[in-house]
């Protein structure tokens, strides 16, 4: 199964093929916007902003798994992210990234790019994924890897 054969629901419930984005380098971030780290928000909305018509998709796929710091949902997650942290980018519906019910992306990103020690759980928020223009899953990084530390990998696949 590609990548691009996964199907996701947007934020209002609404089934999208992630072959819309092919061609384009994604980066795929699970997000809460009750964690620690949701100050990446920030950054991620800068590299939205500074290369999307490079050719760059961001797009965030909330998660509650992690000490419950994703409680909204819908609007009001999409409303919040973006009085509160800027955001534009894609947010999607919730969904699961670890555990028997992770969604079709998740295994196939996890599979694709096991984390340290050949781990394929996702550990925390903002665990980030980038993806070339074929669709192929270049590398996993750390939620502590913020969008800045990232941004030159990024620059190199929009060559």
């Amino acid at each position: 199964m590609s990548l691009y054969d996964i199907q996701v629901k947007s934020a209002r419930g609404e089934t999208k093929d992630l072959s819309d984005y092919e061609g384009k380098v994604m980066l795929i971030v699970n997000t809460a916007s009750k964690c620690g780290f949701a100050p990446q928000f920030k950054g991620l909305q800068k590299l939205h902003e500074t290369y999307a018509d490079k050719g760059l998709a961001v797009i965030g796929f909330p998660s509650n798994q992690f000490a419950n710091q994703e409680p909204l949902e819908g609007d009001s997650l999409s409303e919040h992210c973006q009085i509160n942290h800027g955001v534009t980018f894609p947010l999607y519906a919730k969904i699961d990234v670890k555990g028997t019910g992770i969604h079709p992306l998740y295994k196939h990103l996890t599979k694709a790019a096991p984390g340290f020690f050949g781990s394929k759980g996702i550990k925390w928020n903002f665990t980030k994924f980038l993806v070339d223009r074929d669709g192929k899953v270049i590398k996993r990084f750390a939620p502590t890897a913020t969008p800045e530390k990232i941004e030159s990998t990024i620059q190199q696949l929009l060559k």
